[in-house]
């Protein structure tokens, strides 16, 4: 274990961490994942510092057209998920000005469905409360999460301007059509990520642990996500929804989310590695432990259809945890 752990510091000199060595990391036992933690810990301090707390609001709630299996969202299933069309974009500035209130300064728009390939009636509420938040609220970053987008549509999200665009690529890019969704393919999410990229749009991409995926995997996602240079790593883990195929889905252990939260911290040096739904409810006392394994960022508030932690109670949160993060006193390399 030493001898790994060793092996894997070289992330501290700006070394990329091998795939073998990734894997074999995945492999330690529990009782030397706090070790494994440690290292991520210190890697987080020299390349990725500083805390990030967001906010979303689910825009366009249920009846999307695609199967992803862990999705309570989704058409081909039956679930309890409350469903209705596009909010009116003054219902949009509301929900940003009370997040803006309680301290919140990154809000993202989320909206269910395959995407928008092309200008529409949504796509143009979007874009109008995009214009009303940013009047209302200054400084606060404006986020957006509406699937799979076209040349254009991509062009004037971009000129809006948001802070980022979530696209989630959710598993290891050859696993996609086995663990999420077989009515699209991972590959029309990175033709997003490359279209958004040209315009100097900072991507937000990650996944759901606890679908049924090997720890090799996570580690496929975890490269996918650095070969991608995406900035924002969301990492949800699965929530058992009833009436969706994972309804039975045993939780994922604890031990082996911290783990794999360390594995995706040393592959992702300077990325922001957020921790999403399934922090309250799966992992409950082990959120604090969370963020001293490498992660720096959260969704607070509550998520698309599971409710969350108290926005107050999450900053008295993120308070506390910057006494264990000190600045590293070695330059990060270049």
């Amino acid at each position: 274990m030493n001898t790994l752990l060793e092996q894997a510091a070289g992330v501290l000199d700006g070394r990329v961490l091998p795939r073998d060595l990734a894997l074999e990391l995945a492999r330690l036992p529990g009782s030397d994942v706090l070790d494994l933690a440690s290292l991520a810990h210190r890697v987080r301090t020299r390349f990725s510092p500083d805390f990030q707390a967001c906010s979303i609001l689910n825009i366009k709630s249920g009846q999307c057209s695609e199967n992803c299996r862990f999705c309570a969202q989704s058409a081909a299933h039956s679930t309890p998920a409350e469903t209705y069309p596009m909010l009116d974009p003054s219902a949009m500035l509301a929900a940003a000005q009370a997040a803006y209130a309680s301290g919140i300064r990154s809000f993202c728009l989320v909206a269910s469905g395959y995407g928008m390939q092309a200008p529409s009636p949504d796509f143009e509420a979007v874009l109008e409360a995009i214009r009303r938040i940013h009047a209302a609220c200054p400084g606060m970053g404006v986020s957006a999460s509406l699937g799979v987008l076209g040349p254009e549509t991509a062009a004037r999200l971009a000129a809006q301007p948001i802070e980022h665009y979530n696209i989630n690529l959710q598993t290891a890019p050859d696993r996609y059509a086995d663990l999420i969704a077989t009515t699209h393919a991972v590959e029309e999410r990175c033709a997003t990520i490359r279209l958004l990229k040209p315009h100097g749009v900072r991507i937000c991409s990650g996944g759901i642990l606890g679908v049924g995926e090997t720890p090799a995997d996570r580690i496929g996602l975890a490269i996918a996500l650095a070969e991608r240079a995406v900035d924002i790593i969301p990492l949800n883990v699965l929530v058992p929804i009833p009436g969706t195929p994972l309804e039975a889905q045993p939780p994922m252990p604890a031990v082996d989310v911290v783990k794999t939260v360390a594995i995706f911290r040393l592959l992702n040096p300077r990325a922001v590695i957020k921790i999403a739904a399934g922090r309250e409810t799966v992992l409950n006392d082990f959120q604090g432990l969370l963020m001293l394994a490498g992660a720096n960022g959260f969704i607070t508030g509550g998520y698309l259809t599971t409710r969350g932690r108290d926005i107050a109670r999450d900053r008295h949160f993120m308070d506390q945890l910057r006494g264990f993060a000190p600045a590293d006193p070695t330059p990060a390399p270049a």
